[in-house]
């Protein structure tokens, strides 16, 4: 009897320099950083130059200003912005707008696919808010500009600094859907544009772009800390899942969690209202982790990269609608390595199936 491993689970379909998850002991590794590590300390910029490192002979030492003009010119495709795309949702015309990016192989291209995503979703938003897209301004940061670009004004130094945080967090994350995807498109010899595409539409599904604009409704539903315990008893007595806890492969708390937490207790030291709203979700995680335990002992539901990043990005103003854009804005760059990497392994991805259908009918 053939053994069929449903979703490939189990099965070793690369060998990677990129990441390494560890789900049992609950680390996440990038290019020998531990992501809290590499999180505190790194721009977005860096976490780039750290994937794409050795897939490119003419990759520039310092990526900044590279990736300033890449932004520019990613803007030029913003004019295809027509008002059919800003009435879709904000993915859908981000990720339309980067399919008109070219799709080759070179560090040129690969730029200009890591820098789009922030400059499509920002031109995507303010159009959808009546207002006229911001040019990039490629001496800036790429955080930096990503804000001033939503926003049209500057952010701070720490809101910038928290964005960097949020995308080097997310920039890579082993084997997951989406980037298998992305691999896969790459193994064909389809450019880094189509493999970058294809890990876009994974990423679009449910299953696995996670869910962190309703742990924003689950925050605003619940209000107060002391009303956290009867609300979240009350939605898993009705059979809903508590968006932000959970994860597929990490059996203990997920490591990109606490690299969040620790980006917004730094956020939180300025002023508004963050503190309270950062004290609000700390009591609900405590509230949540103590009533999982409790209810589903056999299971490990433990906080996930979602809970803090729903805090994260409503912290700098980003809409809940975009959300998954911005995780998209981080995570192309790991796409774009996985790719390299998958070319140059020069293997085309085909697993085989099991056929489970009806026999050939005898000719009668």
């Amino acid at each position: 009897m053939v053994q069929v491993s449903a979703g490939l689970e189990g099965v070793i379909a690369a060998a990677t320099v990129l990441s390494d998850v560890d789900g049992q002991a609950g680390r996440l590794t990038i290019r020998g950083w531990a992501v809290e590590d590499l999180a505190g300390r790194a721009r977005f910029e860096d976490a780039v130059h750290l994937l794409l490192d050795g897939f490119f002979d003419d990759l520039p030492a310092d990526l900044a200003p590279a990736l300033g003009q890449a932004r520019v010119r990613a803007f030029a495709e913003v004019a295809a912005l027509d008002a059919a795309l800003v009435a879709r949702e904000p993915y859908d015309a981000m990720r339309a707008l980067l399919a008109r990016l070219p799709d080759g192989d070179g560090v040129h291209d690969a730029l200009a696919l890591a820098a789009a995503p922030a400059v499509f979703t920002a031109a995507v938003l303010r159009r959808q808010n009546g207002l006229e897209a911001v040019a990039p301004d490629p001496a800036l940061p790429h955080a930096a500009d990503f804000l001033r670009m939503v926003r049209g004004a500057n952010a701070t130094q720490g809101e910038a600094r928290a964005l960097d945080a949020y995308l080097v967090t997310v920039c890579d994350h082993g084997l997951n859907a989406s980037t298998f995807a992305a691999r896969v498109a790459a193994s064909t010899r389809a450019g880094l544009g189509s493999a970058v595409l294809a890990g876009l539409s994974t990423l679009k599904g449910p299953l696995h772009g996670g869910a962190p604009g309703p742990v924003i409704d689950m925050l605003d539903a619940i209000g107060t800390a002391d009303n956290a315990v009867p609300w979240l008893e009350a939605a898993l007595d009705a059979g809903e899942r508590l968006m932000g806890f959970g994860h597929r492969i990490y059996r203990v708390r997920d490591p990109r969690a606490d690299a969040l937490k620790a980006a917004l207790s730094r956020l939180s030291k300025g002023a508004g209202a963050l503190p309270g709203r950062l004290a609000l979700a700390e009591a609900v995680e405590r509230a949540a982790l103590d009533i999982l335990r409790r209810r589903k002992p056999d299971r490990p539901l433990e906080t996930n990269v979602e809970f803090y990043t729903a805090l994260l990005l409503e912290a700098l103003d980003l809409p809940p609608e975009a959300f998954t854009c911005v995780f998209a804005a981080g995570r192309t760059a790991g796409w774009i390595a996985h790719a390299r990497e998958q070319q140059a392994s020069g293997k085309l991805i085909r697993p085989q199936s099991v056929y489970v259908g009806p026999r050939p009918r005898a000719a009668a």
